[in-house]
């Protein structure tokens, strides 16, 4: 019997072979191979969890309160992490959240233009995050950074995002939506700002399993221009 060049088996177990060859265009795998497995490290999939800031502007007078826990993953590497700064000789009052080196390099960047800018607060953020913009290497980090003085309260992300809050209120971290809600649920009662903030902060640490109750207070009474002090309250 004769067969046609389309009914015979070599030319069938060609043509299968060409489609296959087409194979790793779609799935990534080479014919007559196994897929490649990829080995994951013990630390993959781990991500640094923690902090809680919240910063409440009420009757003149502001307050930012940072917890200190610092956690991996499931363990808990540091309870009492203080992540509330005074810069500017006393001016202007800061709270991190994010990859610690992140953090370190805009609050380095922020110090450089407040020398630049003293006494500008929102100029010194604003001219800071269109540099970093700019910065190919520092386009993208992770880290976000509550700034005050006793006149305006901003939130500074790693993207170049310079955001002032409508109600005085600013909360970021693994715990600030709950500080948030908290403290928005208490701006009508006769509470002063610092007490608003604690409160906030203490529901916030009794939700958020990455937030302890470990506080460090930072903040401008009434009148003040410069920090009116600190205080840990464990």
């Amino acid at each position: 019997r004769v067969f046609s060049t389309v009914e015979s088996p070599g030319f069938r177990r060609m043509a299968f072979k060409r489609l296959l060859s087409r194979v790793p265009r779609v799935t990534g795998l080479s014919l007559g191979r196994r897929a490649p497995v990829r080995v994951f490290s013990t630390v993959e999939g781990k991500k640094w969890r923690a902090t809680t800031i919240l910063s409440v502007r009420k009757d003149g007078e502001v307050f930012v309160v940072g917890d200190g826990q610092v956690s991996f993953g499931d363990m808990l590497l540091k309870p009492n992490a203080k992540k509330v700064r005074v810069i500017d000789n006393g001016r202007v009052i800061t709270g991190f959240a994010g990859a610690t080196a992140d953090c370190l390099t805009l609050l380095e960047r922020l110090e450089t233009r407040l020398e630049q800018r003293p006494g500008q607060l929102m100029r010194a953020c604003v001219e800071m995050a269109k540099g970093w913009r700019t910065d190919k290497y520092l386009r993208h980090l992770s880290a976000m950074l509550v700034v005050v003085d006793k006149d305006v309260s901003l939130t500074l992300t790693g993207n170049g995002d310079v955001v002032e809050p409508h109600d005085g209120i600013i909360g970021i971290g693994s715990g600030g939506p709950y500080a948030v809600a908290a403290a928005r649920a208490l701006m009508d009662t006769d509470l002063p700002a610092k007490e608003v903030a604690i409160k906030a902060m203490t529901i916030a640490a009794d939700m958020c399993v990455y937030t302890n109750a470990n506080f460090v207070v930072e903040g401008f009474n009434k009148g003040d221009t410069v920090v009116a002090g600190s205080e840990q309250d464990e």
